[in-house]
């Protein structure tokens, strides 16, 4: 058996407004092992953005550790935590977050570029990404230029550019009609697959989440796993 791509150990996390304290996530225990597609439900308020942003190390958490790879990255440095999150995570958004005045090919080349890799192998990248999502024809298109569901393909494209083990997606096809989302969601379940990256995808679409490998609802501040 591998190691988990990604472990969380007691992670909490409260936030502080004023004299009001509010714990979102009360010591979370989760491996998600490398190929696996993991699913994360739950209101809106739950808690599964804070999850996915500690789990991304984007947010510290109040208590508990974040292992990626079996490194713990929980106490890292500011710089270390950025170069793990640019070389070991790929995330994507509800919204695809696309730079607009940028191709298709340079949006998803361009963190390849900041990572420090050369043109060509960046450019090479991006077009083999989009060509396996299904969009050789829109290389040289601006997000204007694209649907909704082909401007999500090119942001899953983007998470993938470098390589990740790890991919965090926050409700990936919310902000799409049932046809299109199950096409991004096929998209995304192929790529992971194709890829052994563990995928951590939280959504509120009960019927993409039957096609994950496990699902998890978070509930006052607890994983709670679902059988569909």
């Amino acid at each position: 058996m591998s190691e988990p791509t990604l472990s969380l150990r007691g992670v909490k996390r409260t936030y502080h407004t004023g004299t009001v304290e509010l714990t979102v996530l009360k010591g979370v225990d989760l491996d998600v092992m490398p190929g696996e597609i993991v699913g994360l439900i739950g209101p809106s308020g739950s808690g599964k953005s804070s999850l996915l942003h500690a789990a991304g190390l984007l947010e510290h958490p109040t208590e508990g550790s974040v292992f990626i790879a079996g490194q713990d990255c929980s106490r890292m440095a500011d710089r270390p935590r950025t170069l793990t999150r640019l070389s070991s995570i790929g995330f994507v958004y509800q919204f695809h977050h696309l730079l607009p005045e940028f191709t298709a090919l340079e949006n998803v080349a361009m963190p390849a570029l900041i990572a420090g890799r050369n043109r060509a192998w960046a450019r090479d990248r991006a077009e083999a990404l989009l060509t396996q999502l299904g969009l050789a024809a829109r290389l040289e298109h601006q997000p204007a230029q694209m649907s909704g569901g082909e401007q999500q393909r090119v942001a899953l494209a983007r998470a993938l550019t470098n390589e990740p083990i790890l991919l965090l997606a926050d409700e990936p096809t919310g902000n799409l009609d049932p046809e299109t989302a199950a096409q991004v969601f096929q998209a995304l379940y192929d790529a992971a697959r194709q890829q052994g990256v563990a995928a951590l995808i939280a959504t509120h679409n009960l019927e993409l989440a039957r096609y994950m490998d496990r699902v998890f609802a978070l509930k006052d501040g607890h994983l709670e796993e679902r059988v569909f």
